[in-house]
């Protein structure tokens, strides 16, 4: 059922208004006739409550039919014109007969002297009833309007935002992917069995991506796996020279976290650190939830020296893809301290996408 009483909620409180308005119709007939307010609430109610229910689907409809802005404001304005003094006619001539009703019965208690001010009045009452009946559903069409074109800026703005997550996303795959077949393709001809065995754990490290890819959000015990994973194919060609020292509180593990955002930051550490170490370095990655937010820091041991600055398209992608996904509630920070470099990044603590946090 449409209009006025499609909710249950809504066709309560309608008739409660109606109700209120047809207490005030009987006090108004008490005042023009001095009848008793027994008189004029069995006159006044359950005609107030019939034309409630016409004068609701009617201007419904009629509002239906003649949207604003779709119409000229003359038309609307005739159409609801007529309508309202029709209206106003039919709750008189019902009125007047519910009235010779009650008067029939020859109870003390029942019917009202029907004069001609009276009849008036209530032609009156009924175009105004009307009228007001019509201006509350366009206020109900409006803020409705309003409402879908929110909610259609909203979808739009989380289709964008999916869209420049993707996009991001795509920029990893392959800056690690051309790194790695480089380092691949300088073992080939040092150490064939590495080679090999790099190109196994390459391959590996790329079904363990590509399952994380079906999520928008993944837990940080396997966005550290998947570091350890590149880890493990970076060891591969610096054997000995790298190390690993992973610090991450139990309670941050179930946390959630972009997908692909803690691997360029260790790529990065073994590209721009560990690799201008001839003696080689390590690689620490610690991770605890104060509260409702999760840090995690990536940090490696450099070179005194400073090395030539690449351009930074790692860490330039973590922080676009931290903005896109939380806005100003997550950041990133790195510093360079006197032979270690280290990031540091903040971001909600959140456990469920469908949970605005996890802090306890």
């Amino acid at each position: 059922m449409q209009g006025p009483f499609s909710m249950r909620r809504g066709a309560g409180l309608y008739l409660l208004a109606w109700l209120l308005l047809a207490i005030l119709f009987a006090g108004l007939i008490m005042a023009a006739t001095g009848a008793a307010w027994t008189n004029g609430l069995l006159l006044a109610v359950p005609v107030t409550l019939v034309y409630a229910c016409a004068t609701g689907f009617s201007s419904y409809y009629l509002c239906r039919a003649y949207p604003l802005g779709e119409r000229s404001a003359l038309s609307v304005l005739l159409v609801f014109a007529v309508a309202s003094v029709w209206a106003g006619v039919l709750w008189t001539t019902l009125c007047a007969a519910w009235n010779s009703a009650c008067e029939s019965l020859g109870l003390p208690w029942a019917g009202v002297p029907m004069t001609a001010p009276l009849q008036a009045m209530i032609v009156g009452l009924g175009v105004i009833l009307y009228a007001m009946s019509a201006v509350a559903h366009y206020l109900a069409f409006e803020f409705q309007r309003a409402r879908a074109a929110e909610r259609r800026e909203l979808e739009a703005a989380l289709t964008a935002q999916s869209a420049e997550l993707r996009m991001l996303r795509t920029q990893i795959d392959p800056h690690f992917l051309f790194n790695s077949l480089n380092s691949i393709s300088a073992l080939t001809s040092i150490d064939a069995a590495r080679a090999r065995d790099m190109t196994v754990r390459l391959a590996d490290f790329f079904r363990h991506s590509l399952g994380l890819e079906a999520s928008r959000k993944v837990t940080l015990e396997a966005e550290a796996a998947l570091a350890m994973h590149f880890i493990a194919i970076e060891k591969v060609r610096f054997g000995a020279r790298l190390n690993v020292e992973q610090a991450i509180d139990a309670d941050a593990l179930d946390c959630l976290l972009p997908p692909m955002i803690l691997q360029p930051l260790v790529e990065n550490a073994v590209k721009h650190g560990i690799a201008n170490l001839t003696g080689g370095g390590t690689i620490r990655i610690a991770a605890q939830r104060a509260g409702p937010v999760l840090n995690v820091v990536v940090e490696n041991d450099i070179d005194d020296e400073p090395a030539v600055s690449g351009k930074g398209i790692g860490l330039a992608n973590v922080r676009q893809r931290l903005a896109v996904a939380y806005g100003h509630e997550a950041g990133i920070v790195w510093t360079r301290e006197a032979r270690l470099f280290r990031v540091a990044l903040s971001l909600p603590a959140h456990t469920s996408e469908a949970e605005p946090s996890c802090a306890s």
